[in-house]
C-alpha cells in the first residue's frame, strides 16, 4: 500500500537528538529524521554518499577543507569516503537519506552507535 508522510507530524513523535528514526524506504536507501543539536563526530562513511535535508533551522557540516552552512529548505551530498562533522547551534530538523547498511557513525565505533534504528 502506498502511503504519504507528514514530516511535520513523524519529528513530534521524537525528541531525542542524534538517534535518527526510518521512515520510508527508497530502493536499497532508508529515508530517515533526525534532531541535530551541538555537536556530532567526526567521522566517514567508506561505501556510502550521504544526503542532509534540512526542513528547521541550520546546520553546518564541519569539512577538513572548510564548513559548509546548510539552511531550512537546503540540502548537501557529502561524497563516500569525505570526512565530516554535522553541528547545529540550535536544535534543527534534518531528513537523511542513506543506504540501509550506513551506520549512523560511520568509521568511528563509540557511545554514540546506534546498531539498531527504530522505525516511527
Amino acid at each position: 500500500m502506498i502511503k504519504k508522510i507528514n514530516i511535520a507530524e513523524k519529528f513530534s513523535l521524537f525528541s531525542e537528538i542524534w538517534v535518527p528514526k526510518i521512515v520510508a524506504e527508497l530502493n536499497n536507501d532508508y529515508i530517515k529524521l533526525d534532531k541535530f543539536n551541538g555537536e556530532f563526530l567526526w567521522h566517514k562513511h567508506d561505501g556510502e554518499d550521504e544526503l542532509f535535508l534540512v526542513v528547521k533551522g541550520n546546520i553546518t557540516v564541519k569539512l577538513r577543507d572548510g564548513d559548509v552552512q546548510v539552511s531550512e529548505g537546503e540540502f548537501i551530498v557529502i561524497p563516500k569516503g569525505v570526512e565530516h562533522k554535522p553541528t547545529a547551534e540550535k536544535e534543527a530538523y534534518v531528513v537523511i537519506v542513506e543506504p540501509k547498511n550506513a551506520m549512523n557513525t560511520g568509521d568511528v565505533q563509540d557511545e554514540m552507535t546506534l546498531t539498531k534504528l527504530d522505525w516511527i
